[in-house]
């Protein structure tokens, strides 16, 4: 009696652990994950502080476009010394001076653009890191997916192999099957529960990989909600030449090119005369407060005659500068029409390949069923029915699998698209 209530005791406390971490477990959809990780996923928060980054050097070049205006303050005291006599002097002054660029041959404004334009890269840069967070968070989703899915099916592989098992030992004690089958559906067992140790660990894992894309900085215990249903089919082949516009690092690329044409410009226009004025206003005295007024006012006309191949060697590298960029913006749009193009083909591949190992499921469970009957009154040899068997668990496998591989496959070709953490179709 006394063994018996122990067991039951021990059943309730594995029961209320057991509804305890179900109950403390989290469960996330697909949305929640991306609102999480657009808050504050580390790659995406540095990416918005280099467009800001951008935004302030504009700032800071086109302010050269306004008056300069600085106050001075200053006192000061000299000792005169003439041998026979000696005399000391204080002076105090103080006022405003104001500097304003009249002319540069258009070199500041050719800055601003290029400014300007730097900002559209930064702003492409972001882009672009959003889709390849994007494309980690949801990797990181249908891995997650997956693995609870995969440690549903190994349990379930585990009952079959136990129900397999209790049927070998019987047909064993009675002498209708031999040991070798008994060991084999001992092994199988074995096989069976050190996958889903395999799969809880897998899972752990997962669970990982999504905190880490999500931004979170501790792992708490989650679950994902979702489906296996590809949605962005993309069933018409597109027009990829036309997507690859889209593609953020190809508007980057366009963007830094552009810059780098009004670089050129501003570093031709470095060869043209400076013109700027100047006007200020002081007091000044040799006490204070200085009563004595002050009051300048004039231009000044730079013009750079030798600096040792400076201008030209500027202008040359701004010129180099502006071809390397043309030829990586070819060879990045050709670069991304190809990987649209087998992207596309790849989930195409993907979803066929489900729809393959869906039937090939459907058709293990039924020659399953009807091998489990003629097994059990010796229709069928254990060989060939543990062959039935083992096609049934490869075929639940292959299923998941290609599952997962269709989502993932989506990801990618979403990736492809250019498309950012908030695309909304999937």
């Amino acid at each position: 009696m006394y063994k018996y209530l122990k067991i039951f005791l021990a059943f309730i406390l594995f029961l209320f652990i057991a509804f305890n971490r179900v109950a403390a477990e989290e469960t996330l959809t697909w949305q929640d994950c991306i609102k999480e990780a657009a808050k504050n996923h580390p790659d995406l928060i540095a990416a918005q502080e280099s467009v800001k980054q951008s935004e302030a050097s504009k700032k800071i070049t086109a302010s050269t476009l306004f008056p300069q205006v600085d106050s001075n303050l200053k006192a000061s005291t000299a000792r005169t010394d003439t041998g026979t006599s000696s005399a000391t002097g204080d002076t105090y002054t103080y006022g405003v001076t104001g500097t304003q660029l009249l002319f540069d041959a258009t070199k500041t404004i050719n800055d601003v653009k290029a400014a300007a334009e730097n900002i559209k890269a930064s702003q492409q840069s972001y882009r672009f890191t959003s889709t390849e967070v994007r494309l980690r968070l949801r990797t990181a989703f249908v891995n997650l997916l997956k693995a609870q899915e995969m440690l549903r099916i190994t349990e379930e592989i585990y009952n079959i192999r136990r129900g397999n098992l209790e049927l070998i030992t019987l047909r064993y004690a009675s002498g209708l099957e031999h040991k070798g089958a008994l060991l084999t559906a001992e092994a199988n067992l074995a096989q069976a529960q050190y996958e889903i140790s395999q799969a809880k660990r897998n899972l752990e894992v997962s669970q990982r990989e999504l905190v880490k894309e999500m931004g979170r900085a501790q792992l708490t215990p989650m679950q994902v909600k979702g489906d296996f249903e590809v949605k962005d089919t993309a069933k018409e082949k597109p027009d990829f030449e036309a997507l690859a516009k889209n593609n953020p690092s190809l508007q980057q690329l366009i963007a830094k090119k552009n810059a780098a044409q009004f670089s050129l410009r501003s570093a031709y226009a470095n060869f043209s005369p400076t013109l700027s004025g100047q006007a200020g206003a002081n007091k000044t005295s040799s006490h204070w407060s200085p009563q004595n007024d002050q009051w300048n006012l004039g231009l000044t006309l730079s013009m750079p005659i030798f600096e040792g191949g400076l201008r030209f060697a500027q202008v040359s590298q701004a010129q180099a500068l502006l071809n390397q960029l043309l030829q990586n913006e070819r060879s990045t749009r050709d670069s991304a029409v190809l990987t649209l193009e087998q992207t596309w083909a790849t989930l195409q591949d993907a979803m066929e390949n489900v729809a393959v190992q869906k039937k090939s499921l459907i058709a293990s469970e039924e020659r399953s069923n009807i091998a489990q009957a003629q097994f059990s009154t010796g229709f069928i040899s254990y060989d060939n029915w543990t062959i039935i068997e083992d096609n049934l668990v490869s075929a639940k496998r292959k299923y998941l699998d290609a599952q997962a591989n269709a989502l993932l496959a989506e990801a990618n070709w979403i990736q492809a698209k250019g498309e950012t953490l908030e695309y909304a179709k999937y």
